[in-house]
């Protein structure tokens, strides 16, 4: 399943199931796979904890896994589990003294921040969104970001909101932004992605990876553009 716009009322169901998902870009080179559990990332209960641990135990592929965590115990099950790196979404934004202090405990590299933005316009800053991209905080980007000392972190995921699932492309000055403002970072660029240009133009940036959905669920890019990316990753 996913969501156009960050919007619950506007999901996709694919009849397909995630391990042939997984095993699909396993046979062309793939290293890593992101997934998200929205059931959790919007607060609910997560039932799809069974479904993570049958692809961790796949172990073809390396996991990044996000959706509804919101404490300690929840990363050290993902951990032990097989999953290499956990993606800390609301929780980020709302409880930085306890991210940071998450941070220390499992170390930069096993930990992704994710930060979900609107813009409301083309001057405006980044705002942060979070509990299912359903609350707007009253911070920016910029400013979430200043709660953690640099040297804590290492990966961040940044998705525009506006541009999640509707294939209009990815905000490029958006990720131009970031990477000027925080270059140390390895980001990873996630909305509008759509065409194997799309990869292009976001490894110009600087980005260190990108988050698609949508337009590899539906085999939009060709085979031909995608494979130096998913080998690249």
């Amino acid at each position: 399943m996913r969501l156009r716009e960050g919007n619950f009322a506007a999901e996709t169901t694919y009849a397909v199931e995630p391990a042939e998902v997984l095993r699909y870009y396993c046979s062309f080179g793939a290293s890593w796979l992101h997934v998200v559990d929205l059931d959790g990332a919007r607060g609910e209960p997560t039932i799809n904890a069974l479904l993570v641990e049958e692809l961790a135990r796949e172990r073809s592929v390396r996991l990044q896994v996000g959706g509804g965590v919101r404490d300690a115990a929840a990363i050290e099950h993902l951990l032990t589990t097989g999953i290499q790196r956990v993606v800390i979404g609301s929780a980020a934004a709302q409880r930085p003294r306890e991210v940071r202090e998450w941070l220390q405990s499992f170390g930069a590299e096993r930990i992704c921040l994710a930060f979900d933005v609107r813009i409301a316009e083309l001057s405006a800053a980044p705002m942060v969104h979070t509990d299912g991209w359903t609350v707007q905080s009253a911070a920016s980007l910029w400013e979430a970001l200043e709660a953690y000392p640099i040297s804590l972190l290492r990966h961040v995921l940044c998705t525009d909101i506006g541009r999640d699932g509707t294939l209009h492309g990815p905000n490029l000055p958006l990720y131009g932004a970031v990477m000027k403002r925080f270059p140390g970072l390895l980001w990873q660029a996630s909305g509008g992605i759509s065409h194997g240009r799309d990869l292009t133009a976001l490894a110009q940036t600087g980005v260190s990876a990108a988050v698609s959905g949508r337009a590899l669920i539906e085999s939009r890019i060709p085979t031909a553009e995608l494979l130096p990316f998913l080998r690249a990753v």
